[in-house]
């Protein structure tokens, strides 16, 4: 499994990108409220549509943790609004970190250059932006959002 740079404890790079819905999601205005960074390779793919649909099945028990989920992946708005319609997602922010090209990717140490996209992670941040817990995976596997549900009820 690769790891990253970021660490439990480091403030988490603060970002602006568009939801599936054309509105600016700001990490710094979420502050009060923990925040589940959801890195996913691409819309349209079978591994990326079970992480996501699992972000949205589990909203309301991560409402009730104090958590916001947000789907990051390099995809435009455009879509990702296409792929929120076809998933039914009406819940959950799916983030397009498209232009620059993967820049949050970046900044989180995720990005695949020589893919073009992101890694697959799950990364917590606390109520005053900093990096709880970081989960990487294999670009196959299923993020198990068990355990980031056992590690918010600790």
């Amino acid at each position: 499994m690769r790891e990253i740079k970021l660490k439990a404890g480091d403030p988490a790079p603060d970002f602006t990108l568009k939801n599936q819905y054309d509105q600016d999601i700001t990490l710094s205005g979420l502050k009060g409220k923990k925040v589940l960074l959801s890195f996913h390779p691409l819309a349209w793919t079978p591994v990326c549509e079970i992480q996501m649909r699992t972000l949205e099945a589990k909203h309301d028990e991560l409402e009730r943790l104090n958590t916001v989920a947000l789907g990051l992946s390099v995809d435009s708005p455009p879509c990702k609004k296409a792929w929120a319609d076809y998933l039914d997602i009406d819940h959950t922010d799916l983030l397009a970190d498209f232009w620059p090209h993967g820049e949050v990717a970046r900044r989180y140490d995720l990005f695949i250059e020589k893919a073009g996209i992101s890694g697959r992670a799950n990364i917590l941040i606390d109520e005053q932006g900093k990096i709880a817990r970081v989960w990487v995976y294999e670009i196959p596997e299923v993020p198990d959002i068990e355990d980031v549900l056992r590690f918010l009820k600790k």
